[in-house]
This record gives C-alpha cells, structure tokens and sequence, in this order.
C-alpha cells in the first residue's frame, strides 16, 4: 500500500509541477480547483479560506486557526467548511522539493445532492464539528480522482462534462470517509455551520456596515446568545471580531494596490476614526499601516 501511495502521489506531483512555476496559486480552467506550488519556507499570511479541501502531494503547511494549529502534508489533507479567517504558513518546501497541492473548493449543493442520492448519514453523530476546520487521512482513492481531475486539464474539451463526474466523486468518497460527517454537517440545510455560515456570507457583503448582532442572528434564526456562542466556536472570533478582520484586511488590500493612504482605507472600510483603525491595525499586524505596506512592498519587490 505504501509504495502503491507513493507511485500516485509522485505522479500527481508531477502533473502539478508541469503546471506551476515560481510561487503561489494558479487558477485552472476547472471551475473550483486551484494549484498551489511554493519553492520555500515562508509566512506567516493572514488570508481567508473558502470551504475547500487542500490536498498537498509534496511539503507542508500549517494553518493557525485561533488558539490552534492544523498541519497538512502528503498523508493529511484539510478541510475548511466555512470562509475562515486563518494565518498560513508554508512548513517545508525547497527549490528542489517545492510544496505541491490541489485544493478543490467544496459545493454545498452537490454535497447535499449525494448524501439523497446514496441516502449517507455520518456513522458517528458524535464528534460532530465544532471548528470550521479539520483534517482527515489522504488514502490511494481519494488521490486517485485528485489525479485523475488534474490530468483533465490536458483534455480541456472533456472538462465541461467530466470534470463535475469528478468533483461528485472526490465528495462522495470524503463523505463516506471518517471525515464525511463534517460535510454532512457543512451541507445540512439548518444545521448550526449552516447558519453560521450564512451569517458569514452576509458580514463579508456588508462589512463596511455597523453590525447589529441582535439582527444578523435573526437573519439566521438563532437567539442573539446562541448565535453569538457558536460563531465563536466555529471560527474562533466573535461576529464583531470577524468583521474588524475583515475591514483590517481590506484596508491592507487597498493600500497596496489602489495606493490609498492610511486614512482613506480607514473611511473607504467602515471606521470613522483614523486613530482607531491605526491602533487595531497594529494590534492585527503588528506595526503602523504605512510601515507594514513598505514592508510588503519591498518583499514583492525582492
């Protein structure tokens, strides 16, 4: 079974590398799946990941989610069931070995599909997901269809009617995996990810707006506490934490490629006070928002 690991492994590694080249994502012509290759050790990153599964294929990474780490590598993959804000960290990756990964964002609806189709429930009920995130096993058939969905990218007539034959099975298997009941969680119209995850979904369209927590967990069907209690636990912020994240971080996005200065990516996000959205932000990064964005800067640069 090892060297029957290792023989798919390298294999889909290799199409992945044929198809990279220096740093970062690259988007596919498969609506959903995206390349990942990186040539060295880096980060911290703060970014926000969608509900996806990352399946890496050579080196590691890390994901640091509140008080907690999550590492994947070639025998761990990771799932994310909601957008999450997450700090990334890329944990072993050299010119000659570079980090390799598929990661295929999830589809809720095609999810819910499959589990009446095949009538699946998850086998443990307990345990049930309480973090947005989690890991699970990477086996031979689950590689397999990885395989198999990147090798499409050779036959791009056949992507439009195959690709989502593909994606159905990368779901399927994941659902009847030891990890199926976190999708089965994630897709459960009512669920509390689902709610919570709509919540999600409508703070990130709104973040530049006072928040009303008392609204927003009527929008979900959730008493204010109840809400408030597992948008916490599943992603590790309070709803109003959330939002500063995300109006810190668009306020970064602005600076550096709109060129706004501070005060203005202060306003243009929601604050009303330029003092206060410098002191968050030094509390989010760790130094002045001018500082930070030269820093960034010169390391694009370099």
């Amino acid at each position: 079974m090892d060297a029957e690991f290792e023989r798919v492994r390298t294999h889909i590694a290799t199409r992945i590398a044929q198809r990279t080249a220096g740093h970062g994502p690259y988007a596919t012509a498969i609506p959903g799946l995206s390349l990942y290759r990186h040539s060295e050790v880096g980060g911290p990153i703060s970014c926000m990941i969608p509900p996806a599964i990352a399946v890496p294929v050579q080196g590691a990474k890390c994901a640091h989610f509140g008080s907690e780490s999550y590492a994947f590598d070639r025998h761990r993959f990771l799932i994310t069931a909601l957008d999450l804000p997450v700090v990334l960290q890329v944990a072993k990756a050299s010119a000659d070995s570079p980090y390799l990964s598929a990661v295929l964002q999830l589809d809720a609806r095609v999810i819910s599909e499959l589990m009446l189709e095949s009538n699946l429930r998850p086998s443990d009920r307990h345990g049930v997901l309480e973090r947005g995130m989690v890991l699970g096993t990477t086996t031979v058939p689950l590689l397999e269809a990885f395989d198999r969905l990147v090798g499409l990218l050779d036959e791009p007539e056949l992507i439009p009617v195959l690709a989502p034959l593909m994606q159905r099975e990368i779901f399927y298997r994941i659902l009847r995996s030891e990890s199926g009941k976190y999708l089965w969680q994630m897709a459960s119209i009512g669920s509390q990810s689902e709610r919570i995850g709509r919540a999600i979904e409508w703070v990130k369209a709104n973040f530049h707006e006072p928040l009303q927590i008392q609204e927003l967990a009527s929008r979900v069907e959730m008493s204010p506490s109840r809400f408030h209690h597992h948008f916490r636990q599943f992603t590790s912020m309070s709803p109003l934490q959330f939002q500063k994240w995300l109006r810190l971080t668009e306020a970064r996005r602005l600076m550096l490629t709109e060129n706004l200065d501070a005060a203005a990516a202060a306003y243009q996000v929601g604050y009303g006070s330029p003092s206060q959205f410098t002191r968050e932000y030094v509390r989010q990064f760790g130094m002045p928002p001018r500082r930070d964005v030269d820093r960034l800067l010169r390391q694009a640069t370099a």
